[in-house]
Formats: C-alpha cells, structure tokens, sequence
C-alpha cells in the first residue's frame, strides 16, 4: 500500500470536524489500507482520517509493541460515551504537530462505541495507553489538536516557531 502526506499544524483542514461515514466498500478499505501503511510508516501509534486529508469519522490505532508484528485496529464513527477520572499523559506527541511534544490531562478510562472496519457494532471499554490514544485520535476527528489541551502561552511559542519555519523554506 502506498503511504499518505500527514498534513501538519498549521494546516486548516485539522481544525475540520470529520462527518460520519455512512458505506463501508472497497474504496473505504482501500484507504485504510493505506492509512496503515503510512501510520506504521511514521511510525506513530494511531493515525485520524483528517489528518491524511479524508474528512471521515475514521481512525486506526495499535498499540501493541512492534516486536510482536502489530495489531491494528479500526473504528468508524466513534464516540466516547462515558468516561471516568484523570490521567496524565506524559510527554504525548502527534504525528501532525511535529518536534513537540507535551503533558496533557486526559480522562483515566473510557468506554467508546462505534463501528469496526467490517460495520460490525463495538463497546470498547479502555485505559490507560489506549485510553490516551482513542482520546487523541477522537479529538482531531472533532477538529481539535493535542496543543489544544495545553496553556495558550505554550501553544503561542509553538504556533511562532512552526510559522517562522514555514517562511523559511
């Protein structure tokens, strides 16, 4: 499978909340297929639709260690549902806000629903790592960034760095 641009902050198009997918077909495979390739490619540990520039309420992930040969994982129009106290995610980073990395406050578990790469119905109840990482991929599907969760000052200094970058190439 070929890989994919990863569009990067300051981009837009991140800031579009996705809409939901209604049709799983080849076309829809196809593109999964190929979010995987890129995502493992990164390599990161979850991948958003949006961030490869498809507005699709889709997101892969997998967490298992690299030496165990993967184990991805699909959800389609997910939703958190319910959710219950704080965690710290130390040192998150995203693969759409590159060379930063930062603490966000995230809940400690989760319990989302949504649909597998097959439409078949799912309840994932999650925490921890997984818990951390469906929020993160949730959110660019609302349109919101990790940066979003850290104090304006942080993300001002970045927001200036990546801008002066861009002028500079």
């Amino acid at each position: 499978m070929s890989k994919l641009k990863i569009l990067t902050y300051p981009d837009n198009v991140l800031r579009h909340p996705t809409r939901e997918l209604e049709t799983i077909d080849g076309d829809v495979q196809k593109m999964i297929d190929h979010m995987s390739a890129t995502m493992y490619a990164a390599p990161g540990v979850g991948l958003a639709a949006i961030q490869v520039g498809w507005d699709r309420s889709v997101l892969i992930y997998d967490i298992s260690p690299s030496d165990d040969g993967g184990s991805l994982q699909v959800l389609i129009n997910p939703r958190i549902i319910d959710h219950e106290g704080e965690i710290l995610s130390e040192n998150e980073g995203c693969l759409s806000v590159p060379e930063f990395r930062a603490d966000v406050t995230r809940y400690a578990s989760i319990l989302v629903e949504g649909v597998d790469r097959e439409g078949r119905p799912l309840k994932l109840e999650a925490e921890g790592m997984l818990a951390i990482v469906l929020q993160h991929e949730i959110d660019h599907l609302k349109g919101k960034l990790f940066i979003d969760h850290i104090s304006a000052l942080k993300r001002q200094l970045y927001t200036r760095r990546m801008k002066k970058k861009l002028r500079s190439k």
